[in-house]
């Protein structure tokens, strides 16, 4: 049996991005308070920033679980419902040395599946009845070893921050656009419509990139708990087909949740947006990567 201590003993790179990208965020935010209270002749903004960040960070922590499941009409299953995802999961929380997670089955065509929790001991997987439909047993063990890295790397703790401050920076950006930044006469004019257009931009590729960053690492960590990259390279490559063809829909509640599943369940190019405006890395990349952690392992 192996705990995670010895499922990470290696040095993720993705660790230091992550923790930059974070960095970046903050600055942006005390940025803007900074400008402000330029402008007010007062610290206070900065002061009320930060803490609204730290209130919403801690409220999308404690409820993305619940507002996950939600969305995807989720319910619980039993083992006799469900014999091989609990058979699955229960043999990789063992691996890790971790508690069973509680199993969800969303009724949906869209091929998919998701992990929240706060920590391993409040944690929940999902799978859709569409994932169920195209992928083996094996190919399912390697989808439900990343959904469970993420819960055991934190990774919804990660999100929630980034998402949190990534709103707040929004938010503000779009009052300094519609009421001005305090007193323009001790601040820069330029500099505040500058930071108040550019600023949510920045903030929303961030929270991204952050997403991004994390789904290669529960990639890498996943195959490592199961000891199959290939078999995660071959379910990732017929979700990226079965999407296209039974996409969830562009539903605000899905938007927000999007970030939490294994590929991106909307079909590509539908939004318009470009791939710096993605939740998932590109699929194509993440299978090279799986191919060639797989072609290491065998060397």
């Amino acid at each position: 049996m192996r705990d995670l201590k010895e499922l990470n003993v290696h040095k993720h790179h993705n660790g230091l991005k992550t923790a930059g990208l974070f960095a970046v965020l903050w600055v942006i935010l005390l940025a803007i308070g900074g400008l402000l209270g330029a402008g007010s002749r007062s610290a206070a903004p900065i002061w009320i920033f930060a803490l609204i960040g730290v209130g919403t960070t801690a409220y999308g922590y404690w409820n993305s679980g619940k507002i996950a499941i939600r969305s995807m009409q989720a319910f619980p299953v039993t083992e006799a419902q469900a014999p091989a995802i609990y058979r699955i999961v229960r043999e990789l929380s063992a691996a890790a040395n971790q508690p069973m997670p509680a199993i969800y089955i969303s009724p949906t065509q869209a091929p998919n599946a998701f992990a929240t929790g706060r920590n391993p001991a409040n944690a929940a997987v999902c799978c859709t009845e569409g994932i169920l439909q195209i992928l083996t047993e094996r190919e399912l063990r390697g989808v439900l070893g990343h959904e469970l890295m993420h819960v055991y790397n934190r990774d919804i703790l990660t999100s929630s921050v980034a998402a949190a401050v990534a709103g707040v920076i929004t938010a503000v950006g779009q009052m300094m656009l519609l009421f001005g930044g305090g007193d323009r006469r001790n601040a820069n004019p330029l500099a505040l419509l500058a930071m108040a257009i550019l600023a949510p931009i920045a903030g929303q590729v961030i929270q991204l990139a952050i997403s991004r960053t994390r789904e290669y690492d529960a990639d890498e960590d996943g195959a490592r708990l199961t000891a199959d990259p290939l078999a995660l390279a071959s379910a990732l490559r017929k979700l990226d087909a079965g999407i296209q063809r039974a996409p969830l829909p562009a539903d605000q509640r899905l938007v927000n949740s999007s970030h939490l599943m294994i590929a991106n369940p909307f079909r590509r190019g539908a939004n318009g947006r470009s791939s710096v405006f993605s939740t998932h890395p590109p699929m194509a990349e993440r299978i090279a990567r799986l191919e060639r952690m797989a072609g290491r392992s065998l060397s």
